[in-house]
């Protein structure tokens, strides 16, 4: 690299740094003698520069004061010929301040011409967070070499390797984004496997163990979490992409790991997908420094989710009512039957009631009735607009009585997946329009099929276009249930995600299932992003076997509320359909709400047992060092009082204090492992404490 050419880039990163202020003044990306040094207070990771193509040298743990060498001499990225950098490479900061929807962070350009493919990585370092995020973006023409790569990296071909030399021919046949050479042999791997299409799983999290070896193992998840056996200290890298199954451009794996590699793989572009004139978006990572318990790593990665997408109360709390879980479908939905809801949520406590597929004039292809479709909908220029026949004064009466009654309305939302979303910019319109016209900012968006890079590129130009238009003040519901989707670490930082369908018309409701699956993703997704459902108990009690002692209608209204609270509780059923005592758990509701604010800002995470309909399991919700909240749940088990392991640390006396539940006041020393024992006197009843740590 020529000295002027250093000295530009130089000045690039250095000069903004006085108008940052303090938030941003530690976060750095300096460039000198051809090294690159990207930091912050917390992190540092130090690259070879090579005109751009990066090699690790290094990463620190600041706090600690912990250093690992690394030991690759290979760029850390790589895309199937495309080998040798040219020209110098590119270097651009970009200090991100007061955006509506995310945190304040240092954004860092790093490019590099690789032939005729130009790679850009797109880094983000945040001024208190132990990570480093970065995306990639490619354009250029692909090498013969990568479309021929195209299907044909499959792990189990590959046999004897005996070198690093070898383990770098398998890596190039599939595109690689990150690598890191840790040094030594002791070094567990905990690969963690999300599942969304929740109509068809309902185990949703899957974490295994993996032990370092020469040969390379060929690893599936979003979430790798990396213990470093001789010091027991810990890291994660995140894959940010859709769940495994459904990635675009799908290698079969997510990581590649041997002694001295781990490599991040999967950009989610394939060769056809390039562009000589356009960057094209692909997928990118987090890698997280934790520290040596299992609550440090836990707590770097949410709280980088947490800076990824940090929450408004005034805008993403809702406990939202949407009747589509009664299924009837599209067959009630009118100005009346939403008026009379309205009533009957205003009397439960609702926030908010969502009109579900029906409200709008054209038919889809759920529709009870016949003749809909999911295809061409744009082409009805009136397929957005209410339905003159149910709602003969348009959404006026209802936002009326909404508005009345404090409740919000929000609306179901099938873009048009036609040639890859094509008609995005029709949708985005009409988003916009139905808020600027009525008001709504709560939109559910369903039928989504992201089959190629074309289909996500123009649905992520869809939401981007109708967030900016409203100032961000839209919030969406992304449904998870079905269709290839973008699951719980990809476009997550647009709303919140719509879980799971469950009906006691098919008798698939089952409330420790649903328990089950918030518990699980609780871990490692912030479960204030999730909404989780409570049904109507008392419907169709015939359709479950005689005797089944899992059976809705076993467990108390309050108790199937309950589960909801550490995430945006979803109440999927009519409140018309509910019997008068339903309307008691208000009470709960009214409760809840009040605790929300203070339960909500914090860190969510499970403690107890998993879920298993006989446990003793429940969510602690940490505020602090010295406070927050525990929500237990003694399932239907013969045990009045039990020990529940939780994030406390022993050695102090901890004070609990009942806010809702069956619980009484109590205090107690948490174990050396942080268990505490705690007591109802039912089962199937539950508690939620506050504590304090004295």
């Amino acid at each position: 690299m020529n000295q002027n050419t250093f000295l530009k880039i130089v000045l690039l990163t250095l000069l903004p740094l006085a108008l940052w202020g303090q938030n941003l003044s530690t976060c750095r990306a300096d460039l000198k003698n051809d090294t690159l040094r990207l930091e912050n207070q917390h992190f540092a990771r130090v690259y070879r520069w090579d005109r751009g193509h990066l090699i690790s040298l290094s990463l620190t743990d600041k706090p600690r004061k912990r250093t690992w060498a690394l030991t690759s001499t290979e760029p850390d990225c790589a895309f199937p010929g495309h080998a040798t950098p040219e020209g110098e490479g590119l270097l651009n900061t970009r200090p991100v301040i007061g955006q509506p929807n995310e945190a304040d962070h240092l954004e860092v350009s790093v490019t590099a011409q690789l032939g005729t493919l130009q790679v850009r990585r797109m880094f983000r370092l945040y001024p208190d967070l132990a990570t480093l995020t970065c995306t990639f973006y490619l354009r250029g023409t692909p090498s013969a070499a990568w479309r021929a790569s195209v299907g044909s990296a499959n792990g189990a071909e590959f046999k004897n390797i005996e070198s690093q030399k070898d383990l770098n021919r398998l890596a190039a046949t599939v595109p690689v984004m990150d690598q890191l050479a840790l040094p030594g042999n002791h070094w567990k791997l905990r690969p963690v496997e999300f599942f969304d299409v929740t109509d068809r799983a309902n185990t949703l999290v899957r974490e295994t163990a993996y032990n370092l070896y020469r040969q390379p193992g060929f690893l599936t998840g979003n979430l790798l979490l990396i213990d470093d056996l001789t010091s027991n200290y810990s890291f994660f890298v995140l894959k940010e992409a859709p769940s495994s199954s459904v990635q675009l451009a799908n290698p079969g794996y997510d990581f590649i790991a041997k002694i001295g590699s781990i490599q991040t793989v999967g950009a989610g572009i394939l060769p056809t997908d390039l562009s000589e004139i356009d960057w094209v978006r692909g997928y990118g990572y987090t890698l997280g420094l934790g520290g040596s318990t299992p609550l440090e790593i836990l707590q770097t990665l949410r709280r980088y989710q947490d800076a990824k997408r940090p929450r408004r109360p005034d805008r993403d709390e809702m406990l939202l009512m949407n009747t589509w879980g009664d299924r009837s479908q599209d067959k009630k939905v009118g100005e009346q039957f939403t008026i009379a809801e309205l009533k009957q949520a205003a009397r439960l406590g609702v926030t908010h009631l969502q009109l579900d597929d029906g409200w709008q004039s054209g038919r889809s292809g759920n529709s009870a009735f016949k003749g809909g479709s999911f295809t061409a909908i744009h082409r009805n220029p009136n397929y957005w607009k209410p339905n003159p026949e149910r709602f003969p004064n348009g959404l006026k009466p209802v936002l009326d009585e909404a508005k009345r009654l404090g409740i919000e309305i929000g609306l179901w939302f099938n873009p048009s997946v036609d040639s890859s979303f094509s008609a995005w910019k029709k949708d985005a319109q009409t988003l916009i329009g139905l808020h600027r016209d009525y008001g709504v900012r709560t939109f559910k968006i369903d039928g989504v099929e992201i089959k190629d890079k074309a289909g996500e590129v123009n649905f992520r130009r869809l939401i981007d276009s109708v967030l900016l238009a409203t100032d961000y003040r839209v919030v969406f519901n992304m449904d998870v249930t079905a269709g290839r989707r973008n699951g719980y670490h990809y476009f997550n930082e647009y709303g919140t995600l719509f879980l799971e369908n469950r009906y006691t018309d098919w008798g698939n409701y089952y409330p420790y299932w649903t328990l089950r699956n918030l518990w699980n993703l609780a871990r490692y997704v912030p479960p204030q992003n999730l909404q989780i459902e409570f049904l109507n108990k008392w419907r169709n009690v015939d359709k479950y076997p005689a005797g089944d002692a899992f059976a809705p209608a076993t467990y108390a209204f309050d108790y199937l509320f309950a589960i909801t609270m550490v995430a945006q509780p979803l109440a999927w059923f009519e409140g018309t359909g509910l019997p008068p005592e339903a309307l008691s758990t208000g009470k709960l509701i009214g409760t809840y709400l009040t605790a929300r604010p203070d339960l909500h800002a914090g860190q969510i995470f499970p403690i107890g047992s998993e879920p298993s309909g006989r446990s003793w399991t429940g969510f602690q919700s940490i505020r602090s060092a010295k406070a927050g909240f525990m929500l237990i749940f003694r399932e239907k088990t013969s045990e009045a009082e039990s020990p529940v392991k939780t994030w406390l640390t022993a050695g102090k006396r901890v004070r609990f204090e009942p806010v809702a539940g069956t619980g009484k006041a109590f205090a107690a020393m948490p174990s050396a492992d942080g268990t505490v024992r705690f007591a109802l006197p039912n089962a199937n009843a539950f508690a939620l404490y506050r504590y304090a740590v004295e």
